[in-house]
């Protein structure tokens, strides 16, 4: 029951509406100051104002109406202008900034926050306005020094400049802002302003101090700070501090420090236990190395992106208040603390990419208010609690990249705030069906690739989300295609590769009206033809079973790869076609039935870099326009072209991967290959017809990893100077093929055919870490140089084939990470050299069919291959059969003759010259000596040979 107002307030009740009426009908008819209307006109005049956001400023106008004047309610001076734009705005306001300001003289707050004024300096009048309390040219475009005559703004309360082009060598101008309360020169290089610290700390009234990207350095001359100090917020991120200023210690009512992305190292200071009234901590993006303190008396914790490591101390779930604790990109261990179900006020939860292990806990669903729950990228195991489905308010959940098994929780289905799920790369199994997902009405992300998960849904289900991103490759949503995805009407990014969809390409998915930015289709059995490729930035249809021509694509599409289809007819379209290509940089349609020569309209095609044009029917010759772009890996693997290689391909400097094998191409290797291309790594070209001797040039090649120049007819001896190939000198390898990161996927590797141990295999991710050399079948002579031993990380070497002659090197024994060694058919003499036992990693060895002998060095690997890489030698002891003397000398050979095999032996050349013998007395020396003998034989040999030539012409009749 409410209490009635006294009869006496009824009077003064009534005198309300009165007053009110009074006051606000004066104001209606108030006008603002004339001159300060012209003021105004004449600013606007000098404004470039792209989308007429000034149109109400026009002669004649009430001010204190027009967009973003503000007048003083009494007396009609204008005191604010806040012509901000939005972030990124094309109505971003440009053009000069007019001193007609000036007359503004009750000017309290201007605001020109993100405009574009084209890199003009800060105007230096604006130190003239006296009476601004607020001013804000954030992100404005301005550059240059900053006016010093700001320090004249006595009554300024609030100053932000940050995100300008700024710079100024003292910060003594500050002083003079006695009433500052809020302070922003973020972006601002300020590395020649040492003063800094004793100015700012100077400042009586000074609440918030953000320098985040000036070029901080450690302060020289450590400042002691009077511990009264009011500042509460100091932001000093992404500068070069490599220790936490100590003057720092002696802020006691600081609510909020950042320091992160600078170059702290050590432990993180006690000190930030101690500060009583502290809430934001964040010391992301550092080199710190300690663990993590046990207590925090914090609300928002970022120690993520250090070097930070332990274990999570189990004190944390005493910080009942903390809302944010983010941990993650650290080296932390062990398990989750069961503590964090006591964390009631808990909205975000990161400790992704560290070494945790065990269980998620099953307390986490205690946290009601968590909002963000990240533990991607550890080695956590177990199954996915089902008290997730607790989490009411939960809207990210991350757990990839672990090792969870189970099943896909039933529970997700009631996280009716849940926007993203992310459970791919883990071990889950089993059947997904419609009750998983149906409450998720707010599901925009759904990413759940390479688990061993079935979804099963009805033809006619209507998903609850509208997802903008869905990746379910390598669940089995086969094998009809997922009519489910047509009603996704903002899906912009698809991975439903090795989804086990054997089907037609449904007409509905190619004509969606919106474009995908990216596709992934890939390594399933869809079939048909594809004429247009709605997709923006990238699309992988390789290993299915499309048919027809090459579809045309967007034009800005940038990744563009169908492998491994039976996609046919010529290039031409889609390569001459003037809309497609621009903003190409991957085009892979490799192991398909292209025919045709390559168009010679590459132009536009400037950004390309990776083109796979590899197993096709290709035939003619490379065309001009393809060599002028700069290419970082070219594949014309195994299809008819020809002709010489031409010059202009040095004008691709930047070639990692150059594959012309398994063509026509004729003429000598190139020399400018080792002197243009420096930064190749693979250099394949094999079985062509190429001939002359190898360039020295290409001993240049510091990063050749993988050399291959089989099956060609080049001759001339192998160059010393192989062994200045720095990167099959050594045995420390890093896998640097690594080339490019899709829009979030994974990570796409360069791959390449190599012939290795006899077969022909594809390295993809692991081709960084192989280094080979085959020379094989051509018409090399010579030595093998000594040199080849300095190659001791070579993998494979393979020199058979040749017409090599001298001794095996004994140096080739240093190369003792040797897989693969074939040197057979070659005309090498000597031993196998002892050396060869320290070959202790070769799985291939052949040195057949030379003319070797001696004994077998004894080693694990040379007695484990069979006789046929030894055979066509004169080669004795294990593995062969055949026996050594003392002296390593094959027996038949050492007893002369009289072993029973060399006695067979023998008998055998007794028995052809007594043979010849014969024959030539018995029958050749009588036609020789007797005149009659002789005359009969060829009168014989007539007669014959005329009965023969009478068959043969009857038969011709």
């Amino acid at each position: 029951m409410t209490t009635p107002l006294p009869i006496s307030l009824f009077p003064f009740l009534l005198l309300i509406p009165a007053i009110c009426f009074t006051i606000c009908h004066a104001n209606s008819n108030l006008l603002c100051i004339q001159s300060e209307r012209e003021a105004l006109l004449k600013f606007k005049n000098h404004l470039i104002d792209p989308s007429n956001r000034l149109s109400s400023w026009v002669e004649g106008g009430d001010c204190c109406e027009w967009t973003g004047v503000v007048c003083h309610n009494s007396t009609g001076h204008v005191n604010q202008l806040h012509l901000a734009s939005p972030p990124f705005s094309p109505s971003a306001l440009g053009g000069k900034i007019n001193p007609s300001l000036l007359e503004l003289k009750h000017l309290s707050s201007l605001d020109l926050s993100n405009n574009d004024f084209s890199s003009i300096h800060i105007p230096i009048f604006l130190g003239m306005l006296g009476s601004l309390t607020h001013l804000n040219l954030s992100r404005a475009g301005f550059q240059g020094a900053i006016p010093h005559n700001l320090g004249n703004l006595s009554k300024l309360q609030y100053l932000d400049l940050r995100g300008n082009d700024l710079k100024s060598k003292s910060l003594q101008w500050v002083s003079g802002l006695s009433s500052l309360q809020y302070l922003d020169l973020s972006y601002a290089d300020l590395h020649k302003a040492t003063d800094w610290v004793q100015v700012t700390f100077k400042l009586p009234s000074l609440l918030e101090l953000h320098l985040s990207k000036c070029s901080l350095d450690n302060d020289p001359s450590p400042t002691s700070v009077n511990s009264t100090k009011s500042l509460v917020v100091l932001d000093l991120s992404w500068n070069s501090l490599s220790s936490v200023p100590k003057w720092i210690f002696s802020l006691h009512g600081l609510v909020s420090i950042d320091l992160s992305v600078n170059s702290l190292e050590g432990p993180i200071p006690d000190y930030f236990r101690n500060i009583s009234f502290l809430e934001v901590l964040d010391l992301s993006g550092n080199h710190l190395n300690s663990s993590i303190p046990n207590s925090f008396s914090v609300t928002q914790l970022d120690l993520s992106v250090n070097q930070l490591n332990g274990q999570i101390p189990l004190s944390i779930g005493e910080l009942s208040s903390l809302k944010l604790f983010d941990v993650s990109e650290n080296q932390l261990n062990g398990q989750i603390p069961l503590s964090i179900g006591q964390l009631s006020s808990l909205e975000e939860f990161d400790v992704s990419k560290n070494q945790l292990n065990g269980q998620i806990p099953l307390s986490i669903g205690e946290l009601s208010s968590l909002k963000w729950f990240d533990v991607s990228k550890n080695q956590l195991n177990g199954q996915i609690p089902l008290s997730i489905g607790q989490l009411s308010s939960l809207e990210v959940f991350d757990v990839s990249e672990n090792q969870f098994n189970g099943t896909f929780p039933l529970s997700f289905g009631r996280l009716e705030s849940l926007e993203t799920l992310d459970c791919g790369y883990n071990l889950l199994e089993g059947v997904v069906s419609e009750t998983h997902f149906s409450n998720l009405t707010r599901l925009t992300t759904l990413a759940a690739s390479h688990n061993r998960l079935r979804f099963e849904s009805n033809s006619s289900w209507i998903p609850p989300f509208q997802c903008e991103s869905i990746e379910l490759g390598h669940w089995h949503l086969g094998p009809k295609f997922p009519q489910w995805l047509k009603f996704q009407k903002k899906l912009s990014y698809l991975d439903i590769s090795y989804a086990g969809i054997s089907d037609v390409m449904p007409t509905w998915f190619l004509n969606l009206p919106t474009p995908f930015e990216y596709l992934n289709l890939s390594s399933n059995q869809l079939r048909g033809e594809i004429s247009y490729l709605n997709v923006s930035s990238f699309v992988d249809l390789s290993s299915n079973r499309f048919i027809g021509p090459l579809p045309r694509v967007f034009p800005s599409l940038r990744f563009l790869i169908l492998s491994n289809n039976s996609f046919s007819g010529s290039l031409f379209e889609l390569v001459c076609n003037s809309s497609s290509g621009e903003f190409m940089e991957i085009l892979y349609i490799d192991k398909n039935l292209i025919s045709g020569d390559i168009p010679d309209c590459w132009n536009h095609w400037q950004v390309l870099g990776l083109l796979n044009l590899g197993s096709n029917n290709l035939t003619g010759k490379i065309p001009p326009s393809l060599w002028h772009l700069n290419f970082i890996m070219l594949n014309l693997r195994n299809n008819t072209m020809f002709g010489e290689l031409p010059s202009t391909l040095q004008n691709s400097p930047n070639f990692i991967m150059f594959d012309l094998s398994e063509n026509h191409f004729s003429g000598s290797v190139p020399a400018w290959i080792g002197d243009k291309l420096s930064n190749l790594v693979t250099l394949s070209l094999r079985s062509n017809n190429f001939d002359g001797h190898i360039p020295h040039k290409i001993c240049d090649l510091q990063f050749l990893q993988n050399l291959d120049l089989a099956h060609n007819n080049i001759s001339g001896v192998i160059p010393k100077c192989f062994n200045n190939l720095s990167a099959m000198a050594t045995t420390n390898k890093t896998n640097n093929f690594v080339f490019v990161k899709y829009v979030d996927a994974d990570s796409f590797f360069l791959n390449a055919l190599l012939v290795l141990k006899g077969r022909e295999d594809e390295y993809g991710s692991t081709l960084g870490l192989v280094t080979s050399m085959d020379l094989s079948d051509n018409s090399l002579t010579g030595e093998i140089p000594k040199e080849i031993g300095s190659l001791v990380g070579l993998l494979s070497l393979n020199f058979s084939g040749n017409l090599l002659t001298g001794n095996i090197p004994d140096s080739i024994g240093n190369i003792e990470l040797m897989e693969s060694l074939d040197l057979s058919m070659n005309r090498l003499n000597g031993e196998i050299p002892p050396s060869f036992s320290n070959l202790n990693f070769l799985n291939h060895f052949n040195v057949s069919h030379n003319n070797l002998t001696g004994q077998i060095p004894t080693s694990t690997q040379l007695q484990s291959f069979e006789n046929l890489s030894y055979v066509g030698n004169h080669l004795c002891g294990p593995p062969l059969t055949k026996n050594c003397t003392s002296k390593g000398i094959p027996i038949d050979v050492a007893n002369n003759g009289s072993s029973r095999e060399g006695s067979k032996v023998n008998w055998l050349y007794v028995s052809i010259v007594l043979g010849f013998v014969m024959g030539f007395w018995g029958v050749v020396a009588p036609l020789f000596f007797i005149r009659s003998w002789r005359h009969a034989y060829y009168r014989k040999l007539d007669h014959v040979g005329r009965k023969l030539y009478v068959s043969w012409a009857t038969m011709g009749m």
